[in-house]
């Protein structure tokens, strides 16, 4: 089928699907402003709502909106304009999000670095992105010293010396807001998991219509109240940008921050500040059910609780047991599929909790494309769409799909193609047009000229009642080319061997996808909580020998 025929006809299975479960627009209903212009938006209608909460700390939209005009009036004066680039390497804190805010009212590039980077990682960011400002903690000036020689960096703010700030925010005001919504305003930075992190160029218009389709992907009808959103993900992160910062200040709510992850903080500050929303990984939620204060604290307010499934997905028993435990309108679902180069909200789960429609398949189920984005599957080599169930190549078009490579006209050119992004993901979309994700490209195996999805099988071993987390990789195979090799992490006091899941997965998938299994006591992690899988792949490659006549070969616990 052509891809507009198509696209036609997706449109047309969505829109039914969406009705009753989700809204139908992503127009935000104050208008068109950049963030900082909502951010004064608040400021005027509702000048002491909560905007921004860290511990004890609250900042009024007042507040935020004139330490954001004072520090880009800082900026202004030590030269920068439109277009130049403002490193901010900080953990999550308030100073993070004035920092941001006061960037892109300038009209400059924020440019947020991780602040657990070591000096080769941090050199390579501060060349590629050229920054002549950094905001920094005083616990990073070591390494930034270490490799400032080497950068275009002239001028460093260290925003936990309380005179050092002081002086910035109370800098005379800017004065205006830079209002081009197609600007650069930001380098996302990937994570690198495939050769050096590249810079994905993204503009307010990105970020506004990002923050809008979460908002309005609460539900069917755009609420007046803005989403009270508490976040410990590391706001440097894009998802944590999209969740501590845009979701919750352009809905004109409230952004409660936290530096990391406590289940006793995350359940106080719950109940305190009547957090709607949060998004935590299944290993989170059961530790706020296990937690000893959990039954002390009301978290009926928490209507709209994601997952992120990067290590363990979210099992129908869980879902069951929080929503009795919390309340009724407190469902756990999968939070959307996305990535750094597409802000990473690009679809919806809302409304296919019933009878755990969501959660019954053999792979992440991720639902709608949020309103005004398309998501097509095509074939990997022709990149011709293809029919409804079939897998193949995600591609993705919308108002949020990065404008370019940083400084990176070769991989933009790979990636970018005809108005679509090429993910490099693998997905199939059902009859409603809602997509399952099934992997990445790289990661498929195949056995026979048979394609194992990684996710797929990972999705069946976890429904195993002591598999925690799961993680499959290929391995080479001289009969079958390649093999699955799953890592496994079972819970705590479990005496399931790996033969014993072996033997169970066989009952459990076809026997082309049994793979042989390790079982670990931790997999692999990156900095943002994804499973090191290449790091998985070197140690299957260099443990595993050639599978014996009959299939792969079980290693030992």
């Amino acid at each position: 089928m052509p891809r507009e025929d198509q696209l036609r006809d997706l449109r047309a299975r969505q829109e039914k699907a969406r009705r009753g479960r989700q809204g139908d627009t992503a127009e935000h209903r104050t208008g068109t402003r950049t963030v900082p212009g909502h951010v004064a938006h608040w400021a005027r209608t509702a000048p002491e709502r909560p905007a921004l909460v860290f511990g004890d700390e609250v900042i009024s939209y007042r507040q935020l909106d004139e330490r954001t005009d004072r520090l880009a009036g800082w900026l202004d004066a030590r030269g920068v304009r439109p277009g130049d680039r403002v490193g901010v390497q900080l953990p999550n804190c308030p100073q993070f999000v004035v920092a941001m805010l006061a960037v892109l009212r300038v009209g400059a590039v924020h440019v947020p670095v991780n602040p657990m980077f070591r000096a080769a990682e941090l050199s390579h960011e501060l060349r590629d992105a050229g920054p002549e400002i950094v905001v920094t903690h005083s616990s990073l000036t070591g390494v930034l010293d270490e490799v400032r020689a080497g950068t275009t960096v002239r001028d460093v703010l260290v925003a936990d010396d309380s005179e050092a700030w002081a002086a910035a925010v109370g800098h005379a005001p800017l004065g205006r807001t830079a209002d081009d919504l197609d600007a650069l305003a930001a380098l996302n930075y990937t994570g690198g998991t495939t050769g050096m992190p590249k810079g994905c160029e993204h503009t307010q218009r990105h970020m506004v219509y990002t923050a809008t389709a979460i908002d309005n992907g609460r539900g069917p009808l755009p609420s007046d109240d803005g989403i009270v959103s508490l976040c410990y993900l590391p706001v440097f992160w894009i998802a944590g940008e999209n969740l501590g910062i845009l979701a919750p200040l352009v809905s004109g709510g409230t952004s409660v921050l936290l530096p990391r992850w406590d289940p006793a903080a995350v359940l106080a500050a719950i109940a305190r500040h009547g957090v709607t929303t949060m998004a935590g990984t299944v290993e989170n939620y059961l530790e706020l059910l296990d937690h000893p204060d959990f039954a002390r604290h009301d978290l009926s307010s928490l209507t709209d609780p994601l997952t992120v499934s990067f290590v363990r997905r979210l099992p129908p028993e869980l879902r069951a047991r929080w929503r009795a435990a919390v309340g009724p309108d407190s469902v756990l679902r999968e939070a959307s599929y996305g990535m750094t180069e597409t802000h990473t909200s690009d679809t919806s789960t809302l409304g296919f909790q019933d009878g755990d429609h969501d959660l019954s398949g053999d792979a992440t189920f991720c639902g709608l494309p949020v309103p005004g984005t398309d998501i097509l599957i095509v074939d990997f080599g022709s990149g011709e769409p293809l029919p409804i169930g079939q897998p193949g190549e995600i591609i993705v078009s919308g108002p949020s799909v990065l404008t370019r490579y940083w400084r990176a006209p070769e991989a933009t050119a790979a990636a970018l193609r005809d108005g679509w992004l090429h993910t490099g993901d693998i997905g199939r979309l059902d009859e409603d047009g809602c997509l399952h994700y099934l992997g990445r490209d790289k990661d498929m195996i195949k056995v026979k000229g048979m394609s194992v999805f990684p996710a797929e099988v990972e999705t069946l071993l976890t429904r195993h009642p002591d598999v925690l987390a799961a993680a499959v990789v290929a391995v080479p195979d001289p009969e079958a080319g390649q093999r699955p090799h799953a890592y496994v992490r079972t819970a705590p006091g479990s005496a399931l061997t790996a033969r014993d899941l072996r033997e169970w997965a066989a009952g459990a998938m076809a026997t082309y996808k049994v793979p042989a299994v390790e079982i670990l006591d931790e997999l692999p992690l990156t900095a943002t909580g994804k499973i090191k899988k290449a790091d998985l792949a070197e140690r299957a490659a260099a443990t595993t020998g050639p599978a014996r006549p009959g299939g792969p070969r079980p290693p030992a616990r």
